[in-house]
């Protein structure tokens, strides 16, 4: 048979996945508040894609407990639920302290590398004049996404793709506030139990760090 022509495939799947980033940031930063519905035509011209890619999209969001489907009658933006975003912590930390104790006997020196280059980068975004807190999440996401990638556990990151949307309020609440800049010296204490070849320490001081958005929330 032909070899199919995989490249519209590879195309829809980004498109898919631009709108959920754009979707899930919406909400995050505030653009979209919670209460507010989500119409598919009004999402369509807002973001010029058909329905197909947005209700995805809408369904990826709903698992991760950013939106509430109501069947027949309405989408709506997901208040911030306490007990849902401490569930969410609980398994983010979990999952991180996991991908660390299965990183750290496989990770080289250009991971270590990356996990500098990124916690400078959280150093220098946390010291911008107001604040930096889309540029201090990103590094965040690059250093921890270092040992998630190094795992080689593919499940860790599908189980973070659900939990982390809905720590993303209180996340940029964090980055946004004096109390992130522990985070770098935390950071800073997992490079060096990773570098000494020490997994359980590295793994349990990844799971501290996360535990430490519970100071966002209260």
């Amino acid at each position: 048979m032909p070899v199919p022509d995989s490249r519209a495939t590879r195309a829809r799947t980004l498109l898919r996945d631009d709108v959920y980033v754009t979707l899930r940031d919406a909400i995050v930063d505030g653009t979209l508040q919670p209460g507010e519905r989500l119409r598919d035509p009004e999402l369509e011209a807002w973001l010029g894609v058909s329905r197909t890619p947005i209700r995805e999209a809408l369904l990826r969001l709903e698992r991760s407990g950013l939106v509430i489907a109501q069947p027949g009658r309405a989408t709506t933006v997901a208040p911030a639920d306490g007990v849902a975003i401490l569930s969410a912590q609980q398994v983010a930390a979990s999952m991180h302290e996991l991908a660390a104790r299965l990183a750290v006997p496989l990770l080289r020196e250009d991971d270590f590398e990356r996990l500098e280059q990124a916690n400078e980068q959280l150093r220098t975004a946390l010291a911008q004049p107001g604040g930096g807190a889309d540029a201090a999440l990103d590094a965040d996401d690059r250093f921890h996404g270092v040992f998630v990638a190094a795992s080689g556990n593919q499940l860790v990151a599908d189980v973070l793709e659900v939990a982390t949307p809905t720590l993303r309020r209180i996340e940029r609440i964090r980055f946004g506030s004096l109390a992130a800049r522990d985070s770098v010296a935390q950071h800073a204490d997992i490079i060096a139990a990773a570098r000494a070849g020490d997994a359980e320490t590295a793994a349990r001081l990844s799971r501290e760090n996360w535990m430490t958005l519970s100071l966002a929330a209260g």
